[in-house]
């Protein structure tokens, strides 16, 4: 896969025609978009059907986590709109999982459109272990979690999932080459400190078997964007 095709811009703003304008910017070196909730419930599907028509994919993190039924009918509303990949959350469950993609499979199929990847969350990046522990209940240790969600994603069909750069290794030497890993939480080593604790270069996500790697403030805080990206593309490159 060559290296744009490894990098989700985020495009985590609030506001359609800005979020449109980073796409028109840097469509020439990226392939997929991240639309998260901010965008979405600012845009609405709009903004999905409009950066389809600047020949550009979607990653739509919108985290479905609600009972199989709902899940399952907003999944399908996602199908349609033709995005790339989604995702739900893992520990909502493998029945809501499984039906989802069941449902979606043969939606595509009857359709004949192509069938998007389901990715299931395990934990966010802005989670630690002591949250894990002492807020969530969750005694087991963070890396065990990563890897029994993702041991569900796997039995209820999904494609992959989306997990820190520091779990990626585990997960691709327990689940194989044809795993998708989605890796968030990316960092520059030249981007300051924020709210995410589990973070990783492009470089080292690249190198512990992630098949992408979601950069938003990394990129678009920059004094300079485009040089941004062409650093990190080289990241990847010699990863």
């Amino acid at each position: 896969m060559p290296a744009k095709e490894k990098i989700i811009v985020a495009l985590d703003v609030s506001d359609a025609s800005y979020a449109l304008d980073i796409v028109e910017r840097f469509k020439e070196y990226v392939e997929v978009f991240k639309v998260g909730l901010e965008l979405f419930i600012a845009g609405g599907p709009a903004v999905v059907e409009e950066i389809h028509k600047r020949g550009k994919k979607v990653f739509l993190d919108l985290k479905f986590h609600d009972i199989p039924n709902t899940v399952t009918k907003a999944a399908l509303n996602a199908a349609r709109l033709g995005v790339h990949m989604f995702n739900v959350h893992a520990s909502g469950g493998t029945e809501m999982m499984r039906r989802c993609r069941e449902a979606v499979v043969e939606f595509c199929l009857r359709e004949n459109i192509p069938r998007p990847k389901i990715l299931g969350v395990t934990v966010l990046t802005g989670l630690s272990q002591e949250i894990l522990k002492g807020e969530l209940g969750i005694q087991h240790s963070l890396r065990t979690h990563v890897k029994q969600l993702s041991k569900l994603s796997v039995e209820a069909g999904l494609d992959g999932v989306v997990a820190s750069g520091h779990e990626v290794a585990m997960l691709r030497n327990h689940f194989g080459k044809n795993f998708l890993i989605v890796t968030p939480g990316i960092r520059t080593s030249w981007s300051p400190p924020d709210d995410q604790k589990r973070t990783m270069t492009p470089r080292e996500a690249i190198r512990e078997g992630a098949d992408y790697v979601v950069l938003g403030r990394a990129v678009l805080n920059q004094p300079d964007p485009f040089k941004a990206l062409e650093l990190i593309t080289a990241e990847i490159l010699t990863a």
